[in-house]
């Protein structure tokens, strides 16, 4: 058998057509904290899609050009949101008790998701390359080398944080995001919390 069969045999054993794409939803997914986890996947994608073509066209674009400083922009006010989003997602998945019922490894990958989140945005404010990013960067140093990290992520090397920013740490992201929406769609949304539980 090989690896294509495999995939296959796996997604079409745990995943049916109505997990993937459902055409109805429960009567108590009908809330608007329902939102929040499509929000910060609405604003993750466009996050991508801004700093692709921020990456394609290259740092004196994004600060010198009209179009370019509106990419940047939005790139900036995506974060800000998808943040929001993200926080906001995760702080009614913990009072809604999310992780029950067998649900713990969808609430872990989503907390994997935040840090990963924290670590990309991290990178992003030391790649601005301004007066900014600098402080940032030396702040940074000392609390990696605190942390005795120093060695492995150097906060002052702009291109292995740039690196970390635009290709590493968004292609983890991005795969903890779908791993974590392959759980959702498999076990469907927890029910809510019965009196007496």
């Amino acid at each position: 058998m090989n690896l294509t069969e495999r995939t296959q045999k796996f997604f079409t054993g745990n995943l049916t057509l109505e997990d993937a794409l459902p055409t109805q939803m429960p009567a108590y997914v009908n809330s608007f904290v329902y939102l929040f986890g499509v929000s910060a996947l609405s604003a993750l994608g466009l996050l991508v899609l801004t700093g692709f073509i921020m990456a394609l066209f290259g740092p004196n674009w994004y600060h010198l050009t009209r179009v370019g400083r509106f990419f940047n922009s939005l790139h900036f006010w995506s974060v800000q949101f998808f943040f929001f989003a993200l926080v906001s997602h995760l702080v009614t998945k913990y009072l809604t008790a999310s992780w029950r019922d067998g649900r713990w490894k969808t609430w872990m990958l989503g907390l994997l998701a935040f840090g990963a989140a924290v670590l990309t945005g991290l990178t992003g404010f030391l790649s601005q390359s301004n007066w900014d990013s600098q402080w940032i960067a030396v702040q940074a140093k000392d609390a990696m080398n605190s942390l005795g990290v120093g060695a492995l992520f150097n906060a002052m090397n702009y291109t292995q944080v740039l690196t970390l920013h635009i290709f590493f740490l968004p292609v983890i992201l991005s795969a903890v995001v779908l791993i974590h929406l392959y759980f959702i769609r498999s076990e469907g949304s927890v029910k809510p919390i019965r009196r007496g539980e």
